[in-house]
């Protein structure tokens, strides 16, 4: 067994012992079962994700520990991925969170992203391929469509990514003239434009192909280079879970 699974192991028979505890305030539990001290005493390693989401929340609810509410969080939405779609409202009506925690939940999860798109940064991001690995994760947990683009400056890394719209994504909402803003704003040489398919399904629309054509010749008027336009859809097997424009000979 490897060191991973051991300690995804020990942390899922934690978890199973907590749900047989009776229900005890944080400060009538054993000092080492404690989050915040065992978090000093034995790393981060040691705690189950209910108890690395118990020192964010602080506190419980009534007739709830902190890490009854954390646990019951991750209950309701299965999975990391799923909880990091929520927003600040969605997290904040939910008995036990409010505003405060939403806020902290929410950061936290976008810190992971952006720590998980740092490497990225300081690279030439050229390829569909490397775009899709700075957003193809994040923009694939979202419900809905969102449109972002990607700044770019004269050696193609990365400047900053602008979010441009989001909800059902048509010409009116994303309209040429919104997307290249941001390029305008940051002085950025190139942008790749990016949107999702909360369906899955990569393929473009004919709407997908109108806003690409028309995106081309703004930047030629521009004077900003458009690298690619890429939808993010669903890994299958044979697909890499996105189109690529500039691959389909279209850009």
């Amino acid at each position: 067994m490897s060191a991973e699974n051991f300690s995804q192991e020990n942390r899922a028979v934690t978890d199973r012992r907590y749900n047989d505890m009776p229900q005890l305030k944080i400060r009538e539990m054993p000092q080492d079962e404690r989050p915040r001290e065992k978090l000093l005493a034995r790393g981060a390693d040691a705690l189950t994700n209910a108890e690395l989401i118990a020192i964010l929340l602080r506190t419980g609810r009534r007739g709830m520990n902190v890490v009854e509410v954390a646990r019951e969080l991750l209950d309701r939405y299965k999975s990391f991925a799923e909880l990091s779609r929520c927003s600040v409202k969605e997290l904040s009506e939910i008995k036990g969170i409010g505003q405060a925690k939403a806020l902290e939940l929410v950061a936290a999860f976008n810190l992971g992203k952006r720590f998980a798109q740092e490497p990225l940064s300081q690279q030439k991001l050229d390829s569909p391929e490397m775009i899709h690995e700075l957003l193809g994760g994040e923009m694939r947990m979202l419900r809905t469509e969102s449109l972002r683009v990607v700044l770019l400056d004269t050696r193609y890394r990365l400047m900053r990514v602008e979010s441009v719209s989001t909800g059902s994504m048509n010409e009116s909402i994303a309209h040429p003239r919104e997307i290249f803003r941001p390029a305008i704003t940051y002085s950025a040489y190139a942008v790749v434009v990016v949107h999702n398919h909360p369906s899955g399904d990569a393929s473009p629309s004919q709407t997908d192909h109108s806003l690409t054509r028309r995106l081309a010749e703004a930047a030629d008027l521009l004077q900003i280079k458009l690298l690619d336009h890429i939808i993010i859809g669903a890994p299958t097997e044979g697909s890499p879970g996105y189109f690529s424009f500039k691959e389909a000979g279209v850009l």
